[in-house]
Order: C-alpha cells, then structure tokens, then sequence
C-alpha cells in the first residue's frame, strides 16, 4: 500500500527558521535559568553577610601571611611552632611600635580632631570672602543643612551632632545594654575572624586536581580541565591580596613621608591613611586628598606654596605607583588590570549594597576571568 503523504510539509527553508526559532527559545531559557540562579546566590550573600564576612576577612589574611608561614613551616616542621614564631615575629615588632609610637600617634590623631573645627572655620570664612555664593550654589545642589552648618557654623554643628547623639543614644539603661551587646558582638566576630585566620592559614593547600577528583561523573579530560581553571582562580586571587596589600603599605609611607617633608600639619598620618585606603582603588584619594590640601592651605602656616608641594607630592606618587611600585610589586599578574580592579569594586558593590560586595569583588571579578579564558580556550576558535 502506497503511504499516505502528511497533509502539511515544512520546506527546507522553513525547517531551517523553526529550528533557529527553538534554538533561540532553548537558548532563552538557559539564560534566564542562569540570571535566576546568580540573582539567588546573591540574594542569598546578602542575607548571610554577618556570618560570610568573619571567614572571608579571615581567608584573605591568611592568603597574605601564607608565604611567610610556609617559610617557617618548611623550617621548623612543626605547624604548631611555625604559627607561633611567624606570630611573634610579626606581633613583637607591632608591640614595640605601639610602645614607642602609639602615643605620638593617638596625639596626633587627638590633635587633628581638635583643629578641625578651626580648620573648618578658615574654610568657611575664604569660602565667604572669594566666593560669595558659594552657601547658595550648595543649596542650589541640594546639599543637606547639617552640611551648610558644618560649613558655617562648626561649633553650633557639633553641638546639634552631640545632642542628636544624646537623644539616640543616651539615657535609657536598655540602650547602654544595646551598646554593650553591639560591642560583645564586634569582639566575638574579632575572635571569629582570627579562628578561620589560623585555620585556613595551618589548612594545607587544596590542589584544583584533588576537588577535581571527586567529580566522578565527569569525564578526565573535563576533571583536569576543573582542576587547571581551579588553580588559576586561586593563583589570581592569591597574586592580588598579597600584593596589593603590600603596595598600598609601600604607598602609604611614602605619600606619610612626603606630606610631612612639605610641612603638611599631620603629614605623616593623612598620607599613610592615603595610601592604605587605597586598597579600595580611589578610596585613599577621595577621603585624605581634600584633608591633606585643606590642612596644606587652611593649617597653621599654610600657603599656595604649601598646597601646591602637597599636590606635587600626590602626583609624583601616582607616577611612582603607576611606572615603578605596581609593575614591581604586582606585575600584572592578576590580569584584571587597574581599571578591571576598578570596575569590581563598583560594580559588586552596588550589586550586593554592603561590605562584602567589596570583600568578593576580586574573586568574583576573577572568577569571571578565569571562566571567559578557559571557555575561549576551550571552544572559540580564531577566525583565520
């Protein structure tokens, strides 16, 4: 018997648009399967942050001290022994700084506070007499009244601060056991922090071999692939904290040296603040520039001279970081790059609204990274 002929047949051409129409919805499908697992896990990070930041604060010091424990590990044997002589090695020199300098420091600090209404006043009073309409421009911009009465009346601001201060904080017995919960709470996430610190520190490094290895189902071409991408991440990760903490250490003393050597007033502390801030890229700059130039032309004995060394001193270190302190220190071995370390900080910033947007801004920007190079390895091949 003669088959029967379907009563509709899709040309070849038509096929072709139905099946680039499936691929299309499939291809929908798993992206939205995808944005809606990511949104969850972020979901999740922000509702678990208390609990997430103690251990990663207490991982990424541990990434730092690696290297010097490991030298002390590989000599005395003994783990043990090499925690405690790695930490005093490391606490003796900050006791005896603390000893000799904590006072001087705690005075200077003591000190700046003090100035800084009279600091404020001086701006204030140029502020009046070479632009008028300064008061009005803010207002224009929507600058809020406690700033306008930071800025013309310093005194009558610091008393309104401290009396809001009384009234929410003050009096009230169950408040004063808030505060001391609060700060119970603060010491035992210190002592959290330094658990996991000593943990993942003594912990032996975890090769992406071994947690490859446990993927049974895969295949192992697929499990040493895993295993390799693992390795990067954490060699990324790795690279970046250790160093990054150095040069920001580096930059700290030596923008210090500089303010203090042009006669900034609390030179010394302002650039150090500087320079160690900047862990966050910009974040030293924004807070302690303006301070070092308000102190280098409103402090006592300030000039434009004063001002203009102070800038100087600025941008020489911003040449010296950018051509000599960065390539030395780091590299570029992280791959992310001045402007990629940017972007994390912003970008997981603003998506996680907290702290630890900007304690995982690094590892999720190299996780990224790490992901975008094995895929193009793996499955873009060039055009020729």
């Amino acid at each position: 018997m003669d088959e029967k002929k379907p009563a509709f047949e899709f040309t070849n051409g038509q096929k072709k648009i139905v099946a680039a129409g499936v691929t299309a919805l499939a291809l929908t499908v798993v992206a939205a399967f995808a944005a809606f697992v990511v949104w969850a896990c972020v979901r999740v990070l922000e509702l678990t942050s208390a609990a997430i930041v103690p251990v990663l604060l207490g991982l990424f010091l541990s990434l730092f001290f690696k290297p010097y424990y490991g030298w002390f590990r590989s000599r005395l044997r003994n783990p043990t022994l090499a925690f405690f002589a790695m930490s005093a090695t490391v606490l003796v020199p900050a006791g005896l700084i603390v000893w000799f300098a904590g006072s001087a420091i705690v005075a200077q600090v003591s000190n700046f506070l003090a100035a800084a209404p009279t600091l404020v006043t001086k701006m204030s009073v140029w502020c009046q007499t070479n632009h008028p309409g300064w008061e009005l421009g803010l207002r224009q911009l929507g600058a809020p009244e406690s700033v306008l009465l930071f800025f013309t009346d310093p005194a009558a601001f610091s008393q309104d601060t401290c009396a809001q201060l009384g009234a929410a904080y003050g009096g009230s017995a169950v408040k004063v056991g808030v505060g001391i919960a609060k700060s119970m709470l603060g010491l035992l996430n210190g002592v959290i922090v330094f658990v996991f610190f000593v943990y993942f520190l003594m912990k032996p490094d975890v090769k992406g071999a071994d947690l490859a290895s446990h993927l049974a189902f895969c295949k192992k071409d697929t499990r040493a692939f895993l295993g390799e991408q693992v390795d990067a991440f954490c060699d990324v990760m790795v690279n970046f904290f250790q160093r990054q903490v150095l040069i920001c250490l580096v930059e700290g003393v030596l923008y210090g040296a500089g303010f203090a050597l042009v006669g900034v007033p609390y030179g010394f502390l302002i650039g150090f603040g500087l320079g160690v801030f900047n862990l966050v890229p910009l974040l030293g700059t924004v807070v302690f520039l303006p301070i070092a130039a308000a102190l280098a032309f409103f402090g006592d004995g300030g000039s434009t001279f004063r001002l203009v060394g102070a800038l100087v001193v600025w941008a020489c270190g911003q040449v010296a970081d950018g051509y000599c302190i960065t390539p030395v220190i780091q590299g570029g071995k992280t791959g992310l790059g001045f402007a990629g370390v940017i972007f994390s900080f912003v970008f997981w910033g603003t998506v996680f609204h907290s702290m630890i947007g900007l304690l995982l801004a690094i590892p999720l920007s190299a996780f990224w990274l790490v992901l975008w190079r094995a895929v193009k390895k793996r499955y873009v091949r060039p055009v020729l």
